[in-house]
């Protein structure tokens, strides 16, 4: 069990027999009046956000959501294959499982594969990836002053910001919680 006053970032619980996952929280005192927590929370069955505020003693059960290492190996249509690097099983799950988590993820990458009670509802891409920019606008000398970005499409398909001095054919790092460009690889 879990208390709301418990609650922190990236914590699972179970509420109205649905799955969720804090977002964002604030442990709020007003001058008058009972404490509350205000939180942001993501339900990971349906990927839908909601605030809402509890009283600090609500009380929740935990969710265990397992996270297992697999490789993305290729796509066919709809489905999207991956494989249990342990026991080498082969696993199809559809687009609408994954959604678009797989935009900075390309073949023989590990991701890991998240459930609850054996039902598959995601992936978690690494945090930081390597990708080749393959169409973006060239970039100037002297650009590099001021923090200015264009758009650049890179080998997943995936479309970020980047700053004016990278290439086509540059390599990057990428924070995949965010889409950020982090630095030339």
């Amino acid at each position: 069990m879990i208390t709301a006053g418990d609650f922190r970032n990236g914590v699972t619980f179970e509420m109205d027999g649905q799955i969720f996952q804090i977002v964002e929280f604030q442990h709020v005192k007003p001058g008058k009046g009972a404490a509350f927590v205000r939180t942001k929370m993501k339900n990971i069955i349906t990927g839908a956000t909601i605030e809402r505020t509890f009283n600090p003693t609500d009380k929740f059960e935990n969710a265990h959501i397992e996270r297992k290492d697999m490789q993305y190996l290729y796509n066919d249509g709809d489905l999207y294959y991956f494989m249990d690097v342990e026991t080498y099983e082969q696993s199809p799950m559809s687009k609408a499982t994954i959604g678009d988590a797989l935009k900075f993820v390309k073949e023989n990458m590990t991701v890991k594969v998240l459930s609850h009670k054996g039902n598959v509802f995601g992936i978690e891409p690494p945090i930081f990836v390597e990708l080749q920019i393959v169409e973006t606008e060239p970039g100037f000398k002297g650009d590099t002053a001021t923090n200015a970005t264009k758009p650049a499409i890179l080998e997943t398909g995936a479309t970020i910001k980047v700053p004016l001095f990278v290439n086509q054919g540059d390599t990057i790092r990428i924070d995949t919680r965010t889409a950020e460009y982090m630095e030339r690889a």
